[in-house]
């Protein structure tokens, strides 16, 4: 069976981009395929959180995964720093990593510009790290958006440069997870562009409704249409594209007919789309609160998804360890 990771920072809640750009495609692919799913809180330590909400980020992350349909039965479900087999490989892999490489690297380029008082060698070397997450379980699939190909790029280079230094076949290389039709770009509420944290254009899925109806009331949209049955422009389209997530397909006709005829009144349509994306998030976010109070299940969850982590991991790593010539006396 085809293995297939993905990992997400613990940096804030998710948001509806997350939600149907992966969430749900992650909750339809644990039943075909082998996967592995992880907060990624090493990573996260690049921007160095404070001790006291560093474990509660990653409580958050974990409850909204769980929420929002991931089936610890299903998937292997962990938490990165719980597998000590991927620092490990991360060391091995930093010494087949060239400095010139990395700085080449857009996002390091990226945090380089952002956060020019923080140029720690975890950035430069970030790459490597998500390297050993995907390779660690020889994984042949990541889901991986336009601005982590050149990371998965970079894992294939290393697995290439471990199997051809050391004459063996440990790695695989890594190909991008194709959703198809199935993968969804959710625009935000700024008019342009994909939903993001950085962004701030997004809605989340721990949000009350209050706060989600002033967000979509605030989101841009232009003097309206002219003429019958013309193009929409981008920030309307984005409207739609919403609607059409979390609406019933007869409310997307009726406001798609009141556009064509050059009656719509964007308040209206606000309306019912805050009122829809409430609905959408409401049951989730009372998952989320249930899961998130219930220590012994988050225990439970935790300890099984280490527990397959590293299984996975520790084979790998032996045939890493072997393939470099490390051997017990």
């Amino acid at each position: 069976m085809d293995i297939v990771l993905s990992g997400i920072r613990p940096t804030g809640h998710l948001h509806l981009g997350n939600y149907f750009g992966a969430l749900r495609n992650f909750v339809k692919i644990q039943e075909t395929h082998k996967c592995y799913f992880f907060i990624a809180d090493l990573h996260s330590l690049t921007t160095h959180p404070h001790p006291a909400d560093f474990h509660n980020s990653v409580r958050v992350i974990l409850s909204e995964y769980l929420a929002a349909g991931l089936d610890p039965e299903k998937c292997a479900l962990y938490v990165q720093s719980d597998v000590p087999e991927v620092s490990e490989l991360y060391v091995l892999l930093n010494m087949l990593a060239y400095k010139g490489e990395m700085e080449r690297t857009a996002s390091f380029k990226d945090k380089v510009r952002l956060q020019p008082d923080n140029v720690n060698t975890g950035l430069l070397t970030y790459p490597v790290l998500m390297a050993s997450d995907i390779l660690i379980h020889r994984s042949k699939y990541v889901p991986v958006g336009k601005d982590q190909e050149q990371h998965l790029e970079i894992a294939r280079l290393l697995a290439r440069r471990f199997n051809h230094m050391y004459g063996v076949d440990v790695f695989p290389e890594p190909q991008a997870f194709n959703f198809g039709n199935d993968l969804v770009k959710v625009p935000g509420l700024d008019g342009s562009g994909k939903m993001g944290k950085s962004e701030g254009n997004g809605v989340y899925l721990y949000e009350d409704d209050k706060s989600i109806t002033k967000k979509v009331m605030r989101a841009v949209t232009d003097s309206g249409p002219t003429e019958p049955n013309s193009p929409k422009p981008e920030v309307i389209e984005n409207l739609f594209t919403l609607m059409r997530l979390v609406s019933a397909p007869d409310t997307v006709a009726f406001f798609e007919e009141k556009w064509n005829d050059c009656s719509i009144r964007y308040g209206d349509m606000k309306k019912q789309l805050a009122a829809d994306i409430c609905a959408t998030v409401a049951p989730i976010r009372e998952r989320i609160d249930a899961i998130y109070n219930d220590t012994d299940y988050l225990h439970r969850v935790t300890a099984l998804g280490c527990e397959k982590a590293r299984a996975s991991a520790s084979a790998t790593l032996k045939l890493a360890r072997e393939a470099v010539g490390f051997k017990p006396f």
